[in-house]
């Protein structure tokens, strides 16, 4: 069933339009002989006051964000609480925990950032024919970094401020020596002009100081493209981030890992175009460098 009242689709990007960053956490993890997302459950259960979200809110430097990044995964008398509390959420037997960790922050964050410079090539293809078809705003809603060393006055509320956004990027990134950019695959910054070209707008929660799931972050983006929530789809592959859109009124599409055409199917249905479909001739594709 279409939903004709929908004025834009609204699409996470880490997981979803480019390759997850947690892929090479799950490759860290075995290099450790940690259980199977030991160090993702660290990372989210830290809260609002973790180095990876103050990170993506633009609160702290690159440099003091790998140490405290690290500080954190490898405090294991916490991390193992909350694994002991995962296991028991999902009914699985707690395996042996360790007795000590030391995580190198910037060596996992540098992986992490790397391995995910790659389109889903048929999200890409998706994208540009909504961009051609022209009938909704096409948005970005991401939990990212742009090295900035602390948050803006006031958050961005033009609909029209990625230029900003990039200012604001580009002077953070000068601050950073070629050389870690380029250990980072960050030579055009963390979301390249041509990632940042394919949406009507990009919400960025490292210049904007907030971030999902934070019920704010969806409201402005929303307010930056004058549409109300209930008018938006949103597609991520994260569960708390759908459900803090969805309590929003805004309809949600799941992309677990794997999972990119069933979910392009489903965002087909709600809007009755075609996304999906290869023109005769068409190959496979394969993931595109950013």
């Amino acid at each position: 069933m279409t939903s004709p009242h929908l004025k834009a689709v609204i699409f996470d990007i880490g997981g979803v339009v480019i390759r997850s960053p947690f892929i090479p956490v799950a490759e860290y993890e075995k290099e450790l002989g940690v259980p199977p997302n030991y160090l993702n459950c660290s990372i989210g259960a830290r809260g609002k006051q973790g180095a990876w979200q103050r990170f993506e809110r633009g609160e702290i430097p690159l440099f003091a964000f790998y140490q405290a990044f690290g500080s954190d995964l490898s405090d294991v008398k916490n991390n193992n609480v909350w694994y002991m509390e995962y296991c028991k959420r999902r009914g699985i037997e707690c395996p042996k925990l360790p007795e000590s960790l030391d995580v190198n922050g910037r060596e996992l964050f540098g992986r992490m950032m790397r391995g995910g410079m790659l389109f889903d090539d048929h999200m890409l293809k998706a994208i540009r024919r909504l961009r051609d078809i022209g009938k909704w705003r096409i948005i970005a809603l991401t939990n990212n970094f742009t090295q900035y060393n602390g948050p803006s006055d006031s958050p961005l509320s033009s609909r029209d401020a990625n230029a900003e956004s990039v200012a604001v990027i580009n002077q953070a990134a000068a601050s950073v020596p070629l050389s870690e950019l380029e250990f980072l695959g960050w030579q055009e910054g963390p979301t390249p002009p041509r990632l940042r070209a394919l949406f009507d707008d990009f919400c960025d929660s490292s210049t904007l100081g907030m971030r999902k799931p934070e019920p704010d972050f969806f409201l402005l983006a929303c307010k930056r493209n004058e549409i109300q929530p209930e008018q938006a789809v949103f597609l991520d592959d994260i569960g708390m981030n759908l459900k803090a859109a969805s309590k929003l009124g805004m309809e949600t599409i799941h992309v677990p890992l794997g999972g990119t055409l069933n979910a392009l199917k489903t965002l087909e249905g709600k809007l009755g175009v075609d996304l999906t479909s290869s023109p005769k001739g068409d190959s496979t594709m394969c993931p595109s460098k950013l």
